[in-house]
């Protein structure tokens, strides 16, 4: 009897089987409403005469989040990846799924273990997070991890490369404009600032060279910038590509009636 309402209550948990698609409908919508709940609170006069509806829609949520994770712990030795009752619901709680199951809701129970102030404005930011549930029941983010786990080796590279040429342009700045603007270039450190914006072709205009030397760094840099900045959307875009490619040869030998790989002659 407990094995067939564990099974029943895995399927429904289960994003994308057709009995449990009315509660990923209700999850998803909770997920959007928290988020919008979120960003409505910030403006004052709202939060002044709905704040009673806020608290008692957090509490709900949490309520919510806090069973579906329990549930979903309590489910996962359906899957055989997780079968053992104790290594096996461990191993469940460390995927990023189950961490981000328990991110949408712990933040609300630290206030009780630490009554801070600082810890209730931590919680409140932290109530963002719960977007990050959206991944078990959006396909287009399952797609960029996939994306971001393939491109990972050449992603790392021009990240480096990033920044050895901010800690590189930085310095050289940092030793031709100390002398004339010690309050801007104080340090490498600081440096890092005007170097940091000007690789991002962003360009505040707060710090910027006023030496020849100084600003004959800064054009090389900008140009450099923009060069290496254009290497990750090209990266992305091809890894997107191959990405979306290999879906639709996986969907191309599937039979869509009985659901079974089809083997190519």
């Amino acid at each position: 009897m407990s094995s067939g309402i564990k099974h029943h209550v895995h399927r429904l948990l289960e994003p994308g089987d057709d009995e449990g698609r009315w509660f990923d409908v209700f999850i998803i919508c909770l997920i959007v409403l928290n988020v919008t709940a979120v960003v409505l609170e910030t403006v004052w006069w709202i939060n002044a005469r709905f704040a009673h509806l806020f608290d008692l829609f957090e509490m709900f949520s949490v309520a919510v989040f806090t069973v579906e994770y329990i549930l979903r712990v309590w489910s996962c030795t359906v899957d055989p990846r997780f079968s053992d009752p104790i290594r096996g619901r461990f191993r469940f709680m460390r995927t990023p799924l189950a961490v981000a199951d328990l991110l949408a809701f712990l933040p609300f129970y630290l206030p009780f273990v630490f009554p801070d102030m600082r810890v209730l404005r931590v919680v409140r930011l932290f109530r963002l997070l719960r977007i990050m549930k959206l991944a078990r029941y959006t396909e287009s983010i399952d797609l960029f991890e996939d994306v971001i786990r393939m491109k990972k080796d050449e992603l790392v590279l021009v990240f480096v490369s990033l920044m050895i040429l901010l800690l590189v342009s930085s310095t050289l700045m940092y030793e031709v404009e100390h002398d004339a603007q010690p309050d801007k270039f104080s340090s490498i450190p600081a440096a890092m600032w005007w170097g940091l914006v000007t690789l991002a072709t962003v360009g505040y205009g707060d710090v910027y060279p006023v030496t020849p030397a100084g600003k004959l760094i800064g054009s090389v840099v900008v140009m450099l910038g923009i060069g290496l900045f254009a290497l990750p959307a090209g990266i992305i875009a091809s890894g997107f590509s191959e990405a979306l490619q290999r879906r639709r040869e996986s969907h191309e030998m599937v039979c869509p009636h009985c659901g079974k790989p089809i083997k190519r002659r």
